[in-house]
């Protein structure tokens, strides 16, 4: 399948209305773009017994899980708050079905007595979590998820499976997870492991298939799974807006997975999948206005550069700063203009608040066409861990975000107010 463009992305004259009433930076969302890659997720679970959720802290606003509530797709948190934003959204608690999965490695703050009140699935990633719920005097179903030994993040800090990874019960442990599990009272009802995307479709669709092999060799010891979660993980390409994503090849994959499973179980299975990025990346732009444009002169400690300094930083999207991350960038008002290199830099109080670098965090100028004071400049594919990840650093409000459906736009998120930030503040 292939996303839908960004209406807001060729509109210069919305964009500029928008940033005259909201102020820069701003985010827009686009509905039409959203709900596209809703439904080429949705797609590859047509088979009978096989079921999507989102990984909803990739952008957990009430406006997205209310369309992918509208979906049919269950939702996985990773903390207490995110499994109270899910339920104030409209997902129903308790865990027939399990409509929302609390997934970590620790109890932190106010998680262990959410999953108990709220009666959501626990998904543990580590031993201890087991003796956890017991002193809580909890005696339901849980999950259990693994380290397979294998998997690929996007990039290397986000490597989710293998011996550099802190998700998850080595897959030699999980028969002893398994059995102090039941020992105090809980029954194991489902399997889980995410092996991240990769950097490549075929690299997925290898992972993914070793995955349920890995999982059939160890199911005859769990005699209570219900379901197999084979986690997230579908690609999204920032360079590539038109690339063409095969999803029909994950719909066929799972189907012959949830087959095979349930064979070697001898009972039908549930099996799962749990994208994040997927659903959100391409639907969300962060919009910026260029501030200034300044040069640096080369000298013996490197060449000069030319420096576009833009209103939004790492405070908005922090990935190109923590992973060296790609995000197309684009100036709709400067076609026609001679392309040249170009680092983009933001307003924080840090060397790094740059959104051109490379994986290595080396600065690495983009070729733009020439950018101008008073240009508006659009980050793309931000919706994933954008927003979601955005911070007050510098004392600095987060950015609003707007909403574009058949043409018109609302606010679903106001522009953070120094009171806003104070509020949090105790005497």
């Amino acid at each position: 399948m292939q996303t839908p463009a960004h209406a807001a992305a060729s509109d210069l004259n919305l964009l500029e209305t928008l940033a005259a009433e909201y102020g820069t930076p701003f985010w827009i969302w686009d509905s039409s773009v959203l709900r596209a890659r809703i439904d080429a997720v949705v797609s590859t679970t047509e088979a009978e017994g096989v079921q999507a959720r989102f990984a909803m802290k990739a952008s957990p606003a009430t406006k997205v899980l209310k369309e992918i509530k509208k979906a049919g797709v269950w939702i996985d948190s990773v903390s207490g708050n995110e499994v109270l934003r899910a339920r104030h959204s409209g997902f129903s608690g308790g865990n027939t079905p399990p409509e929302i999965c609390f997934t970590a490695d620790v109890f932190r703050d106010n998680a262990l007595a959410t999953v108990l009140e709220e009666g959501v699935l626990p998904n543990v990633g580590s031993p201890g979590m087991v003796a956890d719920l017991q002193k809580a005097g909890y005696t339901g179903p849980i999950s259990l998820r693994v380290n397979p030994g294998f998997g690929h993040g996007h990039v290397n800090e986000c490597d989710t499976g293998g011996p550099s990874s802190k998700h998850g019960v080595w897959i030699t442990e999980a028969n002893t997870v398994r059995e102090a599990a039941e020992a105090a009272g809980m029954k194991v009802v489902m399997l889980h492991a995410h092996i991240g995307s990769g950097p490549q479709f075929d690299e997925l669709i290898d992972n993914l298939s070793h995955l349920a092999d890995e999982f059939a060799k160890i199911i005859p010891q769990f005699k209570d799974v219900e379901a197999v979660s084979l986690g997230g993980g579908i690609p999204h390409d920032y360079r590539n807006p038109e690339a063409d994503v095969p999803v029909e090849r994950l719909g066929d994959l799972f189907a012959e997975s949830q087959r095979k499973l349930s064979k070697v179980a001898g009972r039908e299975l549930r099996l799962e999948i749990e994208p994040g990025r997927f659903y959100v990346a391409p639907a969300a732009i962060l919009v910026t206005r260029v501030t200034d444009v300044k040069e640096t002169e080369t000298n013996k400690k490197g060449p000069g550069v030319t420096f576009a300094m833009v209103d939004a930083g790492f405070v908005d999207l922090a990935r190109p700063a923590m992973y060296g991350s790609f995000h197309r960038i684009t100036l709709p008002g400067a076609k026609g203009r001679e392309s040249k290199p170009v680092v983009v830099a933001g307003p924080l109080c840090e060397s790094g608040d740059v959104f051109t670098r490379d994986d290595s965090e080396m600065l690495q100028p983009r070729e733009l066409p020439s950018p101008q004071t008073g240009d508006l400049m659009l980050l793309h594919d931000g919706g994933a861990y954008g927003y979601s990840m955005a911070s007050n650093y510098n004392s600095l409000g987060r950015a609003p975000q707007l909403w574009l459906e058949n043409g018109e736009v609302t606010p679903f998120t106001r522009r953070e107010t120094i009171e806003d930030i104070l509020r949090l503040e105790v005497s």
